[in-house]
Protein backbone atom coordinates (compact mmCIF):
# COMPACT_ATOMS: atom_id res chain seq x y z
CA UNK A 1 0.00 0.00 0.00
CA UNK A 2 1.44 3.35 -1.11
CA UNK A 3 1.95 5.93 1.63
CA UNK A 4 2.75 9.58 1.23
CA UNK A 5 6.13 10.42 2.67
CA UNK A 6 5.97 14.21 2.45
CA UNK A 7 3.26 16.82 2.66
CA UNK A 8 4.34 20.46 2.55
CA UNK A 9 1.27 22.63 3.04
CA UNK A 10 3.11 25.82 2.07
CA UNK A 11 4.03 24.35 -1.30
CA UNK A 12 0.35 23.54 -1.83
CA UNK A 13 -0.55 27.14 -0.92
CA UNK A 14 -1.38 28.39 -4.46
CA UNK A 15 -4.11 25.74 -4.65
CA UNK A 16 -5.26 25.75 -1.03
CA UNK A 17 -5.61 29.55 -0.72
CA UNK A 18 -8.42 29.98 -3.29
CA UNK A 19 -10.01 26.67 -2.28
CA UNK A 20 -10.16 27.62 1.41
CA UNK A 21 -11.29 31.09 0.37
CA UNK A 22 -14.28 29.58 -1.41
CA UNK A 23 -15.23 27.64 1.72
CA UNK A 24 -14.84 30.74 3.89
CA UNK A 25 -17.05 32.78 1.54
CA UNK A 26 -19.81 30.16 1.82
CA UNK A 27 -19.54 30.15 5.63
CA UNK A 28 -19.74 33.96 5.81
CA UNK A 29 -22.67 33.91 3.38
CA UNK A 30 -24.53 31.49 5.65
CA UNK A 31 -24.00 33.85 8.60
CA UNK A 32 -24.48 37.17 6.79
CA UNK A 33 -25.96 36.71 3.29
CA UNK A 34 -26.32 40.46 2.70
CA UNK A 35 -22.62 41.24 3.18
CA UNK A 36 -21.93 41.31 -0.56
CA UNK A 37 -18.77 43.39 -0.38
CA UNK A 38 -17.39 41.23 2.43
CA UNK A 39 -17.72 38.18 0.17
CA UNK A 40 -15.91 39.95 -2.65
CA UNK A 41 -13.23 41.23 -0.27
CA UNK A 42 -12.61 37.74 1.10
CA UNK A 43 -12.24 36.47 -2.47
CA UNK A 44 -9.63 39.11 -3.24
CA UNK A 45 -7.74 38.31 -0.03
CA UNK A 46 -7.70 34.59 -0.85
CA UNK A 47 -6.33 35.26 -4.33
CA UNK A 48 -3.73 37.70 -2.97
CA UNK A 49 -2.60 35.02 -0.50
CA UNK A 50 -2.34 32.55 -3.37
CA UNK A 51 -0.19 34.99 -5.35
CA UNK A 52 2.16 35.45 -2.39
CA UNK A 53 2.48 31.68 -1.90
CA UNK A 54 3.29 31.23 -5.60
CA UNK A 55 6.40 33.41 -5.45
CA UNK A 56 8.74 30.75 -3.92
CA UNK A 57 7.98 28.32 -6.76
CA UNK A 58 8.50 31.02 -9.37
CA UNK A 59 11.96 31.75 -7.94
CA UNK A 60 13.07 28.12 -8.19
CA UNK A 61 15.12 26.81 -11.11
CA UNK A 62 13.82 24.20 -13.50
CA UNK A 63 16.28 21.69 -12.07
CA UNK A 64 15.04 22.17 -8.51
CA UNK A 65 11.25 22.69 -8.51
CA UNK A 66 9.18 22.72 -5.35
CA UNK A 67 7.84 19.21 -4.69
CA UNK A 68 5.43 17.64 -2.25
CA UNK A 69 3.19 14.57 -1.97
CA UNK A 70 6.14 12.39 -2.95
CA UNK A 71 5.55 8.62 -3.04
CA UNK A 72 8.03 5.78 -2.56
CA UNK A 73 6.25 3.46 -5.03
CA UNK A 74 7.71 5.27 -8.04
CA UNK A 75 11.26 6.33 -7.36
CA UNK A 76 11.79 10.08 -7.57
CA UNK A 77 8.13 10.83 -8.31
CA UNK A 78 6.12 13.52 -6.58
CA UNK A 79 2.44 14.04 -7.21
CA UNK A 80 2.82 17.84 -6.97
CA UNK A 81 5.72 19.63 -8.65
CA UNK A 82 5.93 23.39 -9.23
CA UNK A 83 8.86 24.65 -11.26
CA UNK A 84 9.21 28.03 -13.04
CA UNK A 85 6.69 27.27 -15.82
CA UNK A 86 4.06 25.77 -13.50
CA UNK A 87 4.45 28.59 -10.97
CA UNK A 88 4.25 31.25 -13.70
CA UNK A 89 1.01 29.71 -14.96
CA UNK A 90 -0.35 29.56 -11.40
CA UNK A 91 0.56 33.21 -10.96
CA UNK A 92 -1.21 34.12 -14.21
CA UNK A 93 -4.33 32.23 -13.14
CA UNK A 94 -4.47 33.88 -9.71
CA UNK A 95 -3.80 37.42 -10.96
CA UNK A 96 -6.32 37.13 -13.80
CA UNK A 97 -8.96 35.87 -11.36
CA UNK A 98 -8.14 38.81 -9.07
CA UNK A 99 -8.85 41.23 -11.94
CA UNK A 100 -12.08 39.39 -12.76
CA UNK A 101 -13.32 39.72 -9.18
CA UNK A 102 -12.60 43.45 -9.28
CA UNK A 103 -14.65 43.74 -12.48
CA UNK A 104 -17.49 41.76 -10.90
CA UNK A 105 -17.44 43.84 -7.69
CA UNK A 106 -20.98 44.21 -6.29
CA UNK A 107 -22.68 47.36 -7.46
CA UNK A 108 -26.11 48.62 -8.53
CA UNK A 109 -28.09 45.77 -10.10
CA UNK A 110 -28.19 45.62 -13.91
CA UNK A 111 -31.06 44.21 -15.98
CA UNK A 112 -28.62 41.72 -17.52
CA UNK A 113 -26.49 41.30 -14.40
CA UNK A 114 -25.50 38.03 -12.78
CA UNK A 115 -28.07 36.13 -10.70
CA UNK A 116 -27.33 34.11 -7.61
CA UNK A 117 -25.73 36.74 -5.41
CA UNK A 118 -22.09 37.83 -4.99
CA UNK A 119 -21.22 34.93 -2.69
CA UNK A 120 -22.09 32.36 -5.36
CA UNK A 121 -20.15 34.26 -8.01
CA UNK A 122 -17.07 34.68 -5.82
CA UNK A 123 -17.18 31.03 -4.73
CA UNK A 124 -17.37 29.83 -8.34
CA UNK A 125 -14.46 32.03 -9.40
CA UNK A 126 -12.30 30.86 -6.47
CA UNK A 127 -13.15 27.21 -7.08
CA UNK A 128 -12.28 27.39 -10.77
CA UNK A 129 -9.05 29.24 -9.95
CA UNK A 130 -8.06 26.56 -7.44
CA UNK A 131 -8.52 23.99 -10.20
CA UNK A 132 -6.41 26.06 -12.60
CA UNK A 133 -3.61 26.34 -10.04
CA UNK A 134 -3.78 22.66 -9.17
CA UNK A 135 -3.67 21.28 -12.70
CA UNK A 136 -0.44 23.20 -13.40
CA UNK A 137 1.46 21.20 -10.79
CA UNK A 138 -0.48 17.92 -10.52
CA UNK A 139 1.44 14.93 -11.88
CA UNK A 140 -0.82 12.03 -10.94
CA UNK A 141 -3.72 11.16 -13.24
CA UNK A 142 -6.42 11.43 -10.57
CA UNK A 143 -5.52 14.88 -9.24
CA UNK A 144 -4.85 16.15 -12.76
CA UNK A 145 -8.30 15.09 -13.94
CA UNK A 146 -10.11 16.49 -10.91
CA UNK A 147 -8.30 19.84 -11.08
CA UNK A 148 -8.91 20.10 -14.82
CA UNK A 149 -12.67 19.71 -14.43
CA UNK A 150 -12.67 21.88 -11.32
CA UNK A 151 -11.27 24.66 -13.50
CA UNK A 152 -14.04 24.16 -16.08
CA UNK A 153 -17.43 23.28 -14.58
CA UNK A 154 -17.84 26.34 -12.29
CA UNK A 155 -17.44 28.57 -15.35
CA UNK A 156 -20.50 26.95 -16.92
CA UNK A 157 -22.52 28.15 -13.93
CA UNK A 158 -20.95 31.62 -14.15
CA UNK A 159 -22.09 31.96 -17.76
CA UNK A 160 -25.60 30.72 -16.93
CA UNK A 161 -25.98 33.04 -13.91
CA UNK A 162 -26.48 36.01 -16.20
CA UNK A 163 -30.01 34.71 -16.70
CA UNK A 164 -30.58 35.70 -20.35
CA UNK A 165 -31.46 33.49 -23.30
CA UNK A 166 -28.02 34.12 -24.77
CA UNK A 167 -26.44 33.11 -21.46
CA UNK A 168 -28.45 29.89 -21.44
CA UNK A 169 -27.31 29.03 -24.94
CA UNK A 170 -23.71 29.88 -24.12
CA UNK A 171 -23.77 27.82 -20.92
CA UNK A 172 -25.32 24.87 -22.75
CA UNK A 173 -22.68 25.03 -25.48
CA UNK A 174 -19.93 25.20 -22.86
CA UNK A 175 -21.44 22.36 -20.80
CA UNK A 176 -21.84 20.10 -23.83
CA UNK A 177 -18.28 20.81 -24.90
CA UNK A 178 -16.98 20.18 -21.38
CA UNK A 179 -18.72 16.80 -21.15
CA UNK A 180 -17.42 15.68 -24.54
CA UNK A 181 -13.91 16.88 -23.81
CA UNK A 182 -13.96 15.17 -20.42
CA UNK A 183 -14.93 11.87 -22.05
CA UNK A 184 -12.09 12.22 -24.56
CA UNK A 185 -9.61 13.16 -21.83
CA UNK A 186 -10.64 10.22 -19.63
CA UNK A 187 -10.14 7.85 -22.55
CA UNK A 188 -6.71 9.34 -23.17
CA UNK A 189 -5.79 8.96 -19.49
CA UNK A 190 -6.92 5.33 -19.58
CA UNK A 191 -4.68 4.64 -22.59
CA UNK A 192 -1.78 6.37 -20.82
CA UNK A 193 -2.28 4.09 -17.83
CA UNK A 194 -2.45 1.00 -20.04
CA UNK A 195 0.68 1.98 -21.98
CA UNK A 196 2.89 3.03 -19.06
CA UNK A 197 1.43 0.95 -16.24
CA UNK A 198 1.72 3.95 -13.92
CA UNK A 199 -0.90 6.47 -12.77
CA UNK A 200 1.53 9.40 -12.96
CA UNK A 201 2.93 11.59 -15.72
CA UNK A 202 6.62 10.66 -15.60
CA UNK A 203 9.31 10.85 -18.25
CA UNK A 204 10.79 7.45 -17.32
CA UNK A 205 7.53 5.53 -17.69
CA UNK A 206 6.77 7.28 -20.96
CA UNK A 207 10.26 6.54 -22.31
CA UNK A 208 9.85 2.81 -21.57
CA UNK A 209 6.47 2.76 -23.32
CA UNK A 210 7.85 4.60 -26.35
CA UNK A 211 10.69 2.07 -26.61
CA UNK A 212 8.20 -0.82 -26.93
CA UNK A 213 6.61 -0.82 -30.43
CA UNK A 214 3.26 -2.17 -29.16
CA UNK A 215 2.97 0.12 -26.14
CA UNK A 216 4.19 3.08 -28.21
CA UNK A 217 1.07 2.97 -30.40
CA UNK A 218 -1.20 2.92 -27.36
CA UNK A 219 0.67 5.78 -25.69
CA UNK A 220 0.67 7.98 -28.79
CA UNK A 221 -3.05 7.38 -29.28
CA UNK A 222 -3.64 8.34 -25.66
CA UNK A 223 -1.58 11.54 -26.04
CA UNK A 224 -3.50 12.49 -29.21
CA UNK A 225 -6.80 12.00 -27.37
CA UNK A 226 -5.54 14.14 -24.49
CA UNK A 227 -4.53 16.79 -27.00
CA UNK A 228 -8.00 16.70 -28.54
CA UNK A 229 -9.73 16.92 -25.15
CA UNK A 230 -7.59 19.86 -24.07
CA UNK A 231 -8.08 21.45 -27.48
CA UNK A 232 -11.74 21.97 -26.52
CA UNK A 233 -10.70 23.92 -23.44
CA UNK A 234 -8.05 25.92 -25.30
CA UNK A 235 -10.52 26.86 -28.08
CA UNK A 236 -8.32 25.25 -30.72
CA UNK A 237 -9.81 24.53 -34.14
CA UNK A 238 -11.80 22.30 -34.73
CA UNK A 239 -12.83 22.25 -31.05
CA UNK A 240 -13.64 25.97 -30.85
CA UNK A 241 -17.35 26.26 -31.73
CA UNK A 242 -18.50 26.99 -28.16
CA UNK A 243 -16.22 30.01 -27.76
CA UNK A 244 -18.22 32.89 -29.36
CA UNK A 245 -21.48 31.69 -27.78
CA UNK A 246 -20.07 31.42 -24.28
CA UNK A 247 -18.20 34.74 -24.47
CA UNK A 248 -21.18 36.76 -25.73
CA UNK A 249 -23.66 34.91 -23.51
CA UNK A 250 -21.84 35.66 -20.26
CA UNK A 251 -21.02 39.02 -18.76
CA UNK A 252 -17.76 40.78 -19.62
CA UNK A 253 -16.03 39.63 -16.37
CA UNK A 254 -17.03 36.02 -17.08
CA UNK A 255 -15.79 36.32 -20.66
CA UNK A 256 -12.51 37.68 -19.30
CA UNK A 257 -12.29 34.68 -16.97
CA UNK A 258 -12.86 32.32 -19.91
CA UNK A 259 -10.25 34.12 -22.00
CA UNK A 260 -7.61 34.27 -19.27
CA UNK A 261 -7.86 31.91 -16.27
CA UNK A 262 -9.52 29.05 -18.15
CA UNK A 263 -6.90 29.21 -20.91
CA UNK A 264 -4.12 29.13 -18.32
CA UNK A 265 -5.63 25.94 -16.85
CA UNK A 266 -5.87 24.28 -20.26
CA UNK A 267 -2.28 25.09 -21.26
CA UNK A 268 -0.99 24.04 -17.85
CA UNK A 269 -2.69 20.67 -18.28
CA UNK A 270 -1.22 20.29 -21.77
CA UNK A 271 2.32 21.08 -20.58
CA UNK A 272 2.03 18.38 -17.90
CA UNK A 273 1.02 15.84 -20.56
CA UNK A 274 3.59 16.74 -23.20
CA UNK A 275 6.57 17.04 -20.85
CA UNK A 276 7.13 13.28 -20.45
CA UNK A 277 6.70 12.53 -24.19
CA UNK A 278 9.20 15.03 -25.53
CA UNK A 279 10.90 12.29 -27.54
CA UNK A 280 7.67 11.03 -29.12
CA UNK A 281 7.85 13.26 -32.20
CA UNK A 282 5.93 12.23 -35.30
CA UNK A 283 2.16 12.16 -34.87
CA UNK A 284 2.11 14.38 -31.77
CA UNK A 285 4.14 17.14 -33.40
CA UNK A 286 2.12 16.95 -36.62
CA UNK A 287 -1.19 17.16 -34.75
CA UNK A 288 -0.09 20.19 -32.72
CA UNK A 289 1.24 21.93 -35.82
CA UNK A 290 -1.99 21.36 -37.77
CA UNK A 291 -4.31 22.65 -35.02
CA UNK A 292 -2.01 25.63 -34.39
CA UNK A 293 -2.06 26.66 -38.05
CA UNK A 294 -5.81 26.10 -38.40
CA UNK A 295 -6.59 28.03 -35.20
CA UNK A 296 -4.49 31.03 -36.15
CA UNK A 297 -5.97 31.22 -39.64
CA UNK A 298 -9.65 30.70 -38.85
CA UNK A 299 -9.56 32.86 -35.72
CA UNK A 300 -7.93 35.81 -37.48
CA UNK A 301 -10.14 35.64 -40.59
CA UNK A 302 -13.38 35.59 -38.57
CA UNK A 303 -12.17 38.21 -36.08
CA UNK A 304 -11.51 40.50 -39.03
CA UNK A 305 -15.25 40.77 -39.81
CA UNK A 306 -16.69 41.09 -36.29
CA UNK A 307 -18.44 44.25 -35.10
CA UNK A 308 -19.20 43.07 -31.54
CA UNK A 309 -16.03 43.68 -29.47
CA UNK A 310 -16.68 40.66 -27.23
CA UNK A 311 -17.21 38.39 -30.23
CA UNK A 312 -14.07 39.88 -31.80
CA UNK A 313 -12.11 39.03 -28.65
CA UNK A 314 -13.63 35.53 -28.70
CA UNK A 315 -12.31 34.86 -32.20
CA UNK A 316 -9.08 36.54 -31.15
CA UNK A 317 -8.82 33.90 -28.42
CA UNK A 318 -9.08 31.16 -31.06
CA UNK A 319 -6.30 32.77 -33.09
CA UNK A 320 -4.10 33.40 -30.05
CA UNK A 321 -4.60 29.80 -28.89
CA UNK A 322 -2.87 28.75 -32.09
CA UNK A 323 0.09 30.93 -31.19
CA UNK A 324 0.08 29.55 -27.64
CA UNK A 325 0.51 25.92 -28.75
CA UNK A 326 2.79 26.78 -31.70
CA UNK A 327 6.07 26.29 -29.75
CA UNK A 328 4.86 22.91 -28.49
CA UNK A 329 4.89 21.58 -32.07
CA UNK A 330 8.68 21.40 -31.74
CA UNK A 331 8.78 19.88 -28.24
CA UNK A 332 12.26 21.28 -27.76
CA UNK A 333 13.84 22.19 -24.45
CA UNK A 334 12.40 25.69 -24.40
CA UNK A 335 9.00 24.94 -25.94
CA UNK A 336 7.02 24.89 -22.70
CA UNK A 337 8.56 28.15 -21.48
CA UNK A 338 7.92 29.82 -24.86
CA UNK A 339 4.32 28.65 -24.87
CA UNK A 340 3.73 29.80 -21.29
CA UNK A 341 5.44 33.14 -22.01
CA UNK A 342 3.16 33.80 -24.96
CA UNK A 343 0.10 32.89 -22.88
CA UNK A 344 1.11 35.26 -20.08
CA UNK A 345 1.59 38.12 -22.56
CA UNK A 346 -1.80 37.36 -24.15
CA UNK A 347 -3.56 37.14 -20.77
CA UNK A 348 -2.30 40.54 -19.60
CA UNK A 349 -3.32 42.31 -22.83
CA UNK A 350 -6.69 40.56 -22.98
CA UNK A 351 -7.52 41.48 -19.39
CA UNK A 352 -6.90 45.14 -20.18
CA UNK A 353 -9.11 44.92 -23.29
CA UNK A 354 -11.96 43.22 -21.41
CA UNK A 355 -11.72 45.75 -18.58
CA UNK A 356 -12.26 48.64 -21.00
CA UNK A 357 -15.06 46.76 -22.77
CA UNK A 358 -16.74 46.17 -19.40
CA UNK A 359 -16.52 49.87 -18.45
CA UNK A 360 -17.93 50.99 -21.79
CA UNK A 361 -20.70 48.39 -21.76
CA UNK A 362 -21.86 49.22 -18.23
CA UNK A 363 -21.61 53.02 -18.40
CA UNK A 364 -24.99 54.73 -17.83
CA UNK A 365 -26.53 56.00 -21.09
CA UNK A 366 -26.30 59.70 -21.81
CA UNK A 367 -29.51 61.68 -22.12
CA UNK A 368 -30.80 61.67 -25.68
CA UNK A 369 -28.17 59.19 -26.89
CA UNK A 370 -29.23 55.72 -28.03
CA UNK A 371 -26.11 53.65 -28.51
CA UNK A 372 -25.45 49.93 -28.69
CA UNK A 373 -22.35 49.51 -26.53
CA UNK A 374 -21.64 46.09 -28.06
CA UNK A 375 -20.46 47.56 -31.38
CA UNK A 376 -17.07 48.92 -32.39
CA UNK A 377 -18.68 52.28 -33.18
CA UNK A 378 -19.21 52.74 -29.43
CA UNK A 379 -15.43 53.25 -29.19
CA UNK A 380 -15.29 56.07 -31.74
CA UNK A 381 -12.77 58.65 -30.55
CA UNK A 382 -12.28 56.98 -27.15
CA UNK A 383 -8.58 57.83 -27.23
CA UNK A 384 -9.46 61.53 -27.40
CA UNK A 385 -12.57 61.65 -25.24
CA UNK A 386 -11.22 59.42 -22.46
CA UNK A 387 -7.41 59.10 -22.76
CA UNK A 388 -7.09 56.63 -19.86
CA UNK A 389 -9.56 54.11 -21.27
CA UNK A 390 -8.55 54.73 -24.88
CA UNK A 391 -4.84 54.57 -24.11
CA UNK A 392 -5.18 51.33 -22.16
CA UNK A 393 -7.28 49.69 -24.86
CA UNK A 394 -4.94 50.97 -27.58
CA UNK A 395 -1.87 49.52 -25.85
CA UNK A 396 -3.67 46.20 -25.34
CA UNK A 397 -4.63 46.01 -29.03
CA UNK A 398 -1.10 46.87 -30.15
CA UNK A 399 0.31 44.22 -27.80
CA UNK A 400 -2.04 41.59 -29.22
CA UNK A 401 -0.99 42.68 -32.71
CA UNK A 402 2.69 42.54 -31.78
CA UNK A 403 3.36 46.19 -32.62
CA UNK A 404 5.27 48.86 -30.66
CA UNK A 405 4.80 50.19 -28.05
CA UNK A 406 3.24 46.82 -27.13
CA UNK A 407 6.72 45.29 -27.15
CA UNK A 408 5.73 42.29 -25.02
CA UNK A 409 3.44 41.04 -27.79
CA UNK A 410 6.19 41.32 -30.38
CA UNK A 411 8.73 39.57 -28.16
CA UNK A 412 6.20 36.84 -27.35
CA UNK A 413 5.66 36.14 -31.06
CA UNK A 414 9.41 35.97 -31.71
CA UNK A 415 9.89 33.62 -28.75
CA UNK A 416 6.97 31.44 -29.93
CA UNK A 417 8.47 31.20 -33.43
CA UNK A 418 11.98 30.35 -32.23
CA UNK A 419 11.38 26.62 -31.46
CA UNK A 420 9.54 26.21 -34.78
CA UNK A 421 12.39 27.77 -36.77
CA UNK A 422 14.92 25.83 -34.70
CA UNK A 423 13.11 22.62 -35.64
CA UNK A 424 13.20 23.66 -39.33
CA UNK A 425 9.40 23.54 -39.61
CA UNK A 426 9.42 26.10 -42.39
CA UNK A 427 5.86 25.63 -43.64
CA UNK A 428 4.43 26.12 -40.16
CA UNK A 429 6.69 29.15 -39.61
CA UNK A 430 5.45 30.67 -42.88
CA UNK A 431 1.81 30.14 -41.85
CA UNK A 432 2.54 31.83 -38.53
CA UNK A 433 4.17 34.85 -40.19
CA UNK A 434 1.22 35.27 -42.58
CA UNK A 435 -1.18 35.10 -39.64
CA UNK A 436 0.87 37.65 -37.75
CA UNK A 437 0.21 40.07 -40.63
CA UNK A 438 -3.52 39.26 -40.67
CA UNK A 439 -3.59 39.72 -36.90
CA UNK A 440 -2.18 43.22 -37.31
CA UNK A 441 -5.14 44.06 -39.55
CA UNK A 442 -7.59 42.62 -36.99
CA UNK A 443 -6.42 44.81 -34.12
CA UNK A 444 -5.57 47.94 -36.12
CA UNK A 445 -9.16 47.96 -37.42
CA UNK A 446 -10.37 48.45 -33.84
CA UNK A 447 -7.47 50.76 -33.00
CA UNK A 448 -8.41 53.01 -35.92
CA UNK A 449 -11.87 53.50 -34.39
CA UNK A 450 -10.22 54.83 -31.21
CA UNK A 451 -8.39 57.51 -33.22
CA UNK A 452 -11.43 58.98 -34.95
CA UNK A 453 -13.00 62.31 -34.09
CA UNK A 454 -15.53 61.74 -31.24
CA UNK A 455 -17.92 64.13 -33.01
CA UNK A 456 -17.96 61.99 -36.16
CA UNK A 457 -20.61 59.68 -34.75
CA UNK A 458 -22.08 58.10 -31.58
CA UNK A 459 -19.29 57.02 -29.29
CA UNK A 460 -18.31 56.05 -25.77
CA UNK A 461 -17.67 59.70 -24.99
CA UNK A 462 -20.67 59.27 -22.69
CA UNK A 463 -18.38 57.42 -20.25
CA UNK A 464 -18.02 60.09 -17.61
CA UNK A 465 -16.82 58.08 -14.63
CA UNK A 466 -15.04 54.77 -14.20
CA UNK A 467 -16.22 52.85 -11.10
CA UNK A 468 -13.50 52.42 -8.51
CA UNK A 469 -13.28 48.61 -8.66
CA UNK A 470 -13.07 48.71 -12.47
CA UNK A 471 -10.49 51.49 -12.22
CA UNK A 472 -8.45 49.33 -9.82
CA UNK A 473 -8.68 46.42 -12.29
CA UNK A 474 -7.58 48.72 -15.10
CA UNK A 475 -4.67 50.11 -13.10
CA UNK A 476 -3.49 46.63 -12.09
CA UNK A 477 -3.75 45.01 -15.51
CA UNK A 478 -2.55 48.18 -17.26
CA UNK A 479 0.49 48.46 -14.97
CA UNK A 480 1.38 44.84 -15.74
CA UNK A 481 1.02 45.49 -19.46
CA UNK A 482 3.19 48.61 -19.34
CA UNK A 483 5.82 46.91 -17.17
CA UNK A 484 6.08 43.87 -19.43
CA UNK A 485 6.18 46.08 -22.54
CA UNK A 486 9.00 48.17 -21.10
CA UNK A 487 10.85 45.11 -19.77
CA UNK A 488 9.67 41.89 -21.50
CA UNK A 489 12.41 40.02 -19.66
CA UNK A 490 10.17 40.17 -16.57
CA UNK A 491 8.01 37.46 -18.18
CA UNK A 492 10.82 35.53 -19.84
CA UNK A 493 12.99 35.61 -16.72
CA UNK A 494 10.09 34.31 -14.63
CA UNK A 495 9.76 31.29 -16.91
CA UNK A 496 13.42 30.38 -17.24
Amino acid sequence: MTTLVSIDWWVLGPVLAPALGAVLVLVVDAVSPRAARVHAGLGLLALAAGVALTVPGALQTGAAPLRTLCVPAVAGTCLYEAGPVASALQLAALVSAFVVLLLAWPGPPRPDGLRGGPAVQVCLVLTATAGASGVAAAHDLGSWLVCLELATLPVVALVALRGTDAAGRGALALLTTSLVSFAVVVLGVALWLVATGEAVFTRGAAAEALADPHRRVVLLLGVLLLLAGLGFKLSLVPFHVWTPQAYTGGSEPVAAFLAATSKVAALAALVVVLGPVAEAGGPVLAAIGVVAAASMTLGNVLALVQDDPVRLLAWSTVAQAGWVVLPLSALSRGSAAASAGYLVAYVVATLVAFTVVHVVSTAPPARGVALDRRTLSAYTGLLRSHPVLGGALGLALLSLAGLPPGIVGLVAKVVALRPVVGGEQWVLALVAVVNAVIGVAVYLRWFGVLLRDPESGPSAAVVRRVPRPALAALLLSGALLVATSVAPQLVLGLLD
